[in-house]
């Protein structure tokens, strides 16, 4: 195996398991449900081009299966390629009516390809593309049925990706252009194919340039409609990472302030995991949850200590600004002063708020970082 395929290995079956784990989730997701099967079909056609495993297949279902198998896997991806695109420019009504019109030819191809394969001679079915004798009926119906079907299926699913992309968003529609780019190469690849297939049929010579070209156009349209079909979910994958990351470090970076309003108003702790849940620690999306909970304690925090900050900052210099290192002065002092069990001098007040023009959750975040950080500061 080389390098390449190995890579489109690692990359298809990777897919196939991303794709499954949502339609899992979402098992009514018709798009999802077509890319699953897609990616599926194409994963079962992978090891069928692999020596070993057709031989394994051959020896105990019969010669010429395990090509058959290939091909029928092949043929059921673009078929499911087709479905998805159908589902993703029709309404439901319209794209389940032309998703079984587009099921007729496929069906009707996997018939003739399986009966072609059945009626030709046994020494005649261990072939491939490049050695097949053509002049052989049942090698020339298997090859020009197949090829006559993946040429009307990737053109079926050009079509649609091109009106597919007009209606899309990024980061899909980076991704369906890699595959409008890829399907482009594949459909006069595979048209030239079928024509070499049929002047094979009659014994005519075909230039090596001519079958050197279409098998170059189609090395490199594969791994760029791979690409581009993993595209949208690996960029949206790596957003989520970046996010993770991002919630993780502020979470540690409020630890500080976090555990001072803590030791202080312990009632004010939200609902932690529970003990029989402890591996949820390991679960990557309770970051988000721990980072939100930290925000919302570290806030109901300083709002019970403000009317000690607000004093504080009451009897400061009122020339010294109010900087995160003297607000965080000024906390330490009031949670004193909280501590000792003196009465709230005043109502609450703003505190750390974001300034004029910055909203949103992170704005606020950023200020809250800003004094946490300032109370491990040096004093």
């Amino acid at each position: 195996m080389s390098v390449l395929s190995l890579l489109l290995a690692v990359v298809l079956y990777g897919a196939l398991l991303w794709t499954g784990r949502q339609v899992v989730r979402a098992p009514s997701d018709r798009l999802l449900r077509a890319v699953f099967l897609c990616m599926l079909s194409a994963g079962l056609s992978f090891p069928f081009g692999l020596p070993a495993v057709v031989r394994f297949v051959d020896g105990l279902t019969g010669d010429g299966a395990g090509k058959l198998l290939q091909n029928l896997c092949l043929l059921g991806a673009v078929y499911f390629l087709g479905c998805f695109f159908i589902h993703s420019a029709s309404d439901p009504a319209t794209a389940r009516t032309r998703v079984r019109w587009h099921l007729v030819p496929f069906a009707a191809t996997a018939v003739v390809a399986s009966a072609a394969m059945a009626v030709t001679p046994h020494v005649e079915r261990a072939h491939t593309y490049a050695t097949a004798d053509m002049r052989v009926p049942g090698v020339a119906v298997f090859y020009l049925s197949a090829g006559a079907y993946l040429t009307y299926a990737l053109a079926a699913a050009l079509f649609w990706t091109v009106r597919y992309a007009k209606l899309a968003s990024r980061p899909l529609v980076t991704g369906l252009r890699m595959v409008v780019a890829a399907l482009s190469a594949m459909v006069p690849a595979s048209a030239v194919r079928e024509c070499v297939t049929l002047v094979r049929l009659l014994d005519g010579g075909v230039p090596r340039p001519v079958i050197i070209g279409a098998k170059l156009l189609l090395d490199l349209a594969i791994p760029l409609f791979v690409a581009g079909v993993v595209y949208p979910g690996l960029v949206t994958r790596w957003a989520s990472i970046r996010l993770w990351w991002h919630h993780g470090r502020a979470y540690r970076r409020l630890a500080p302030l976090w555990a001072a309003l803590h030791r202080a108003f312990p009632e004010d702790a939200l609902e932690r995991t529970p003990a029989g849940h402890r591996w949820d620690v390991l679960n990557p999306r309770s970051v988000h949850r721990r980072y939100y909970r930290r925000v919302i304690e570290c806030r109901d925090g300083l709002v019970r200590i403000s009317p000690y900050l607000a004093l504080e900052a009451a009897t400061a210099d009122a020339d010294v600004p109010l900087t995160p290192e003297v607000a965080a002065r000024h906390l330490r002092s009031a949670l004193r002063a909280y501590a000792s069990g003196e009465d709230a001098p005043s109502e609450a007040v703003p505190v750390a708020l974001p300034g004029e023009g910055d909203d949103g959750l992170e704005s606020d975040v950023r200020q809250l970082i800003r004094l946490s950080e300032a109370l491990t500061a040096p004093r």
